[in-house]
């Protein structure tokens, strides 16, 4: 299996769970520069909004309205 570890060569999100019984984790890098990670499900919800809102697919938006 290919290593999905967001870079900054490959940016993006990555989202994922060891187990049923395991807490959530989550990592993303941005082309902005920006990276953030979480653990447990409360905060991997924050970082995959704060990611959706004001990184990835909110830059692509903005380029598209360009």
């Amino acid at each position: 299996m290919a290593d999905l570890t967001p870079t900054w060569d490959f940016p993006g999100i990555r989202i994922g769970n060891s187990s049923q019984h395991s807490e959530p984790h989550a990592d993303y890098v941005c082309r902005c520069g920006e990276y953030g990670k979480a653990s447990g499900t409360d905060d991997v919800k924050a970082l995959v909004e704060d990611y959706t809102a004001n990184h990835g697919p909110a830059h692509r938006t903005e380029r598209g309205r360009r």
